[in-house]
């Protein structure tokens, strides 16, 4: 084990300081789930299938419904770590599609997976006790839209009866 007080060397002199990220609220977003459907034990861990079964987005510059055309192809690790997979398709309130991608994490503690995986119970389990973030990225051809084909946006999600919902933020 290394020791934190040890001399160092000196940074790489190429390292520039590039400011601090910040960001601006996108929307908020619920997505509704059909029954999970479990493909068992793979050579990366238990896969399983989220369906969405529609939802809703609302931010300040973008609102509309989230299609029931997505889902989640999440990969359950061993130390009961979620990794996932998702894709939606996001309808505006004009009638413009726009194709949501997202990978992240739910980390949760051992002593609430059992809770987290009981669909009566998962939304009463308070969100600030476990780890879900979630990294976006959008595609649409809708000229009045086109602006989210360069944003990277960044979310934090939590349980809510039926489903999930997230605070998406973009990267400026």
């Amino acid at each position: 084990m290394s020791d934190l007080n040890e001399a160092r060397p000196a940074p790489d002199p190429r390292l520039k300081d590039v400011g601090r990220i910040e960001t601006a609220h996108l929307f908020d977003m619920v997505v509704d789930l059909d029954p999970a459907l479990n493909f068992g034990n793979g050579p990366l861990g238990r896969r399983v299938l989220f369906g969405s079964a529609g939802g809703s987005f609302d931010g300040p510059k973008l609102h509309g419904e989230v299609l029931d055309s997505g889902g989640d192809w999440a990969v359950f690790r061993t130390d009961g770590t979620m990794n996932l997979d998702v894709r939606l398709t996001l309808r505006t309130h004009d009638g413009a599609l726009v194709h949501m991608t997202y990978g992240g994490r739910l980390v949760t503690p051992p002593e609430l997976r059992a809770a987290l995986a009981d669909p009566a119970e998962s939304h009463r389990v308070d969100p600030t006790r476990y780890y879900f973030r979630t990294n976006a990225l959008f595609e649409t051809g809708a000229e009045q839209y086109a602006w989210l084909n360069d944003v990277v946006g960044v979310g934090s999600g939590y349980l809510v009866k039926g489903g999930v919902a997230y605070r998406v933020f973009q990267l400026l």
